[in-house]
Order: structure tokens, then sequence, then C-alpha cells
């Protein structure tokens, strides 16, 4: 079982990759940082490049919007040589109210500028000239990436959630980064990966799969309000974060629990709504119970496919923080 950690910068850098640097010496083998609407991912990657030496690190995500192709590569090449070959190209769409409305780009043709973005990308680390006719991108000028790269070859590892773009990672990509996906249907996404994969012709078709993993570890405290969170996130996912997400849960199962959740939500009855969320959903989509039972149920996630799954970084102060980590991978 392979843990990871998604990094959060908040207010206070140091404290941040403190709270990474903590999980390495603990074992957790991977970390990423997204970004949305806050900081850069890139500058903080980099600190955690030169304060961190075995752990796999990467974004979770980047969109395909706001950078080329190119500019993703002449990062990722340097994070890469700073890193010593540890990184992973954590890439996805984002939505539309984030690229047009922060970004102001045109929000189209999401799955196709993720293809392009991906084989660009491959094509400057790997070392060759770049000469691409896309429906995009049309780049004739053969273009090398010049900037040390210390290999070939960056694994890319796309959010993917609707069948098409499952399809399109296992086309392109060498792994998947799903959310809220059933512990159940590991197996299925796996093999949808290797379908699309023996399809195109690749001869490589392994791939890694890195969902993000929602932990809630109740002690008798404050468990009523662990339940609360763990409903909260869906609530927030199925209502707030446009179709894709509450889409994909109908499909992997959940129709009753998010019909009566948008339904409630659309009547403005933020209890009912998330009062809609089963447990049985929650217990599916994530690891929630004892810390024992909650060991026990990321180690099921992982017989059942996740291959390395991403925990949300423990609140509190950096000993509290580490005392979470700590107890998780005991």
């Amino acid at each position: 079982m392979k843990l990871g950690v998604i990094a959060t910068l908040g207010r206070d850098w140091a404290t941040a990759v403190e709270r990474v640097r903590i999980a390495e010496e603990l074992g957790y083998s991977h970390a990423t940082a997204g970004e949305a609407w806050g900081a850069s991912a890139i500058p903080f990657l980099t600190l955690l490049a030169v304060n961190t030496s075995r752990m796999t690190l990467g974004t979770s995500i980047l969109n395909c919007f706001s950078r080329t192709p190119a500019v993703f590569a002449q990062e990722f090449a340097l994070l890469d040589q700073i890193s010593d070959g540890r990184m992973v190209f954590g890439l996805g769409s984002s939505g539309s109210n984030v690229i047009e409305h922060f970004h102001g780009v045109p929000f189209e043709k999401p799955l196709r500028r993720i293809r392009e973005t991906v084989e660009i990308f491959d094509t400057l680390i790997s070392g060759e000239k770049l000469e691409y006719d896309g429906e995009i991108f049309q780049l004739q000028r053969r273009f090398q990436l010049d900037a040390p790269k210390p290999r070939p070859k960056i694994p890319v590892w796309i959010a993917a959630l609707t069948p098409r773009s499952v399809r399109q990672t296992g086309e392109i990509a060498d792994g998947v980064i799903p959310i809220h996906w059933p512990r159940q249907h590991f197996g299925s996404l796996r093999q949808d990966l290797t379908t699309a994969a023996t399809a195109a012709g690749r001869t490589d078709t392994s791939f890694t799969i890195a969902p993000f993993t929602t932990v809630n570890v109740l002690d008798g405290v404050d468990d009523e309000a662990k339940w609360d969170a763990a409903r909260q996130i869906l609530w927030f996912y199925i209502n707030r974060m446009g179709v894709f997400y509450w889409q994909m849960l109908l499909q992997q199962g959940y129709e009753a629990e998010v019909t009566a959740c948008r339904a409630a939500y659309a009547d403005r009855d933020t209890p009912g709504a998330m009062a809609a969320i089963s447990e049985r959903m929650i217990r599916d989509l994530q690891c929630i119970g004892p810390v024992e039972e909650v060991r026990e149920q990321l180690q099921a996630r992982a017989d059942a496919g996740a291959d390395v799954q991403l925990i949300y970084m423990p609140k509190g102060d950096v000993a509290e923080t580490a005392r979470q980590l700590e107890e998780l991978i005991a």
C-alpha cells in the first residue's frame, strides 16, 4: 500500500514544506500540489523538490488552458532536474468558471486540448524536434527544448472523470487521478485504460491509479462533525462544481443520492441535501472510522487497484499533522 499527500500551501510556505518533509520521513511515497485560483503550484513544487529526496512529486492538477504545452515542458524539465527525476505531470481541464472568469480563456475543446498538450509535452521532454499539426496547435519550426533533461519521459497523469476522458487517458497518458471514485470500480477503471491503450497500439499498458482519498478518523470526540465533513465535500462537488462530478457519480451507481441531493439544493434545503448523501456512498468513496478501520479501508482500496492514494494533508499544527500522518501509515 502506497500513500501520498495532497500538499496545501496555506499562508505559510515554510510550514507547508515541513509537513511534506515529515510525510516523506514517515514513508509517504508521493506529494502533489494543485492550483485553482490560489497561488501557483510550480514555485511550491520547487521548494518541495529541494527539501525532499525520495518521494515522487507532482501536480494534481494543473489545467491545460492557462499555460502552453511548451511552458509545461520548460517548467517540468527544470523541476525534474532539481528533483533528480522525481516529477509527475498531473494535468486536467478544470472547468469553465475558472478558465473563463479567472484566466479569461475560452473553455473550448478541453479533451482535445489535453491530448495535444500531452503529445507536445512528450515530444519536447524527449528531446525530439517539435513539428505538430493539431486542431489547436500548429507548430512547424522544429524547435527543441533547450534545457537539461534527466530522462526522456516524465510520467503524465490525467484527472479523468467521463468515459471519453478515461478512454483518452488510456491512449495518451501513464496514470489517472480520479476523485470520488468508488473502490469497487478501480478494477473496471484499469480495464478501461488498458483496453484503450491496446486499441491505440501502445506497447506499455501499465497505468498508475492515484485517487484523491478523503480520510476521516473517528475518535469519539467530534465524530458527528467528521461525518458532516465527509458529507460536506460530496455535497460541494455534487452541487457547486459544474456537471462532470455529479454526472460521474450518477454513472457510478449513486443516482438516488445525487438526484435527492441536487433537488434539495435547488430548493435551498441544505440540511436535506446533506442528508441525501448516504452512509453507503461515503463508505464507498472515502475512508471513515476508528484509525484501525481506516487503515484497513486504505489497504482494501489498495488491494482493489489504487496504486497510490493521495490523502488530504491533515489539519492542525505541525505536531498534530505529524501525529495523524503517522497513525495512518503505522
